[in-house]
């Protein structure tokens, strides 16, 4: 431990010691030296296991809410980015849905088929459009761009979007 004469500024280092006189060799000045104070070890190890549980809390919080996200938006998550009109060879309009499928996941899932649902102003469902997408499965983070040609809309449509059908169960694991 180090000291210093409160005279003449002189520092010593002496062994540890609960508390006593000290005479400066330089000087003579006499002063009382306190003793290192003694952490409560009982006290410290509360502290230390009450920060340990804390952070075991929050990391099982922010997990248990990543998964109950990762549920309610799911896996998969389909999109449509643009609805076109094309013309083919015959004169007919047609009308193309084109968007993509993400895995959100960190397990490959298996693609299921696409619906294309028609919704009015409302957002009450008028009608719907299944068709298989061109993968079969999709690993982690990997995305598929679909299109899909619809010969015509049901009466009232102003929204298109896209709904993926029940979710298989991930390749190598439970769903």
């Amino acid at each position: 431990m180090k000291v210093k004469c409160d005279f003449c500024k002189t520092e010593y280092s002496v062994d540890n010691m609960t508390s006593s006189a000290v005479q400066c060799a330089v000087c003579g000045h006499r002063w009382s030296v306190a003793g290192p104070t003694r952490r409560n070890t009982w006290l410290m190890f509360f502290a230390s296991l009450c920060a340990l549980l804390s952070a075991i809390i929050f990391t099982i919080a922010v997990i248990t809410q990543h998964q109950a996200r990762t549920v309610s938006r799911g896996p998969l998550v389909a999109s449509v980015s643009s609805v076109e009109t094309i013309t083919d060879a015959e004169g007919v309009s047609h009308i193309v849905v084109g968007g993509s499928i993400t895995n959100i996941s960190d397990d490959i899932y298996g693609v299921p088929d696409l619906m294309i649902v028609f919704l009015d102003s409302d957002g009450r469902v008028l009608g719907r459009q299944k068709f298989m997408p061109s993968a079969t499965l999709l690993d982690s983070g990997g995305v598929v761009n679909f299109n899909h040609v619809l010969s015509a809309l049901p009466a009232g449509t102003k929204t298109i979007s896209a709904e993926l059908s029940d979710l298989e169960t991930p390749v190598g694991g439970e769903k």
